[in-house]
């Protein structure tokens, strides 16, 4: 079952990994910083290595976007972000489990302090049926 873990948070200044720019998690000791990013260095590995991680990609600042509407007929372009909120997208990963347990197991390990994580299942699970 395939399932996307869609990370939303607000870096500032943008940047990657999100947690190095977010306050909440600037906040915390340095050796806690660091264990928690050893950890996610290691949960991405075993993943990896179980073959469970499909792919992942970080996404550039939002204020970088540019929109593609549809208005009176034609479509217009125009500068993002989308949406006009304090949390944006940050990046994904897909991910590639048995089950929706193994997926929320895994989702558990991507929440960080100032972000929010969304698991969502691809449309095809499988990733073949159409």
């Amino acid at each position: 079952m395939k399932f996307v873990i869609l990370i939303h948070s607000t870096p500032e200044p943008w940047g990657h990994p999100t947690g190095d720019f977010v306050a909440e998690h600037r906040a915390l000791p340095q050796e806690q910083r660091d264990d928690m990013n050893a950890h996610f260095d290691r949960v991405l590995t075993q993943l990896q290595e179980a073959g469970e991680l499909v792919g992942g990609e970080a996404l550039g600042d939002p204020r970088s976007s540019t929109l593609f509407r549809w208005a009176d007929g034609d479509p217009i372009a125009s500068d993002g972000p989308y949406a006009e909120t304090k949390e944006q997208f940050a990046g994904f990963f897909l991910i590639d489990v048995a089950s929706r347990e193994r997926a929320e197991e895994i989702a558990f390990h991507f929440a960080g302090p100032g972000e929010t994580i969304e698991l969502r299942p691809t449309m095809w699970p499988g990733g073949d049926e159409q």
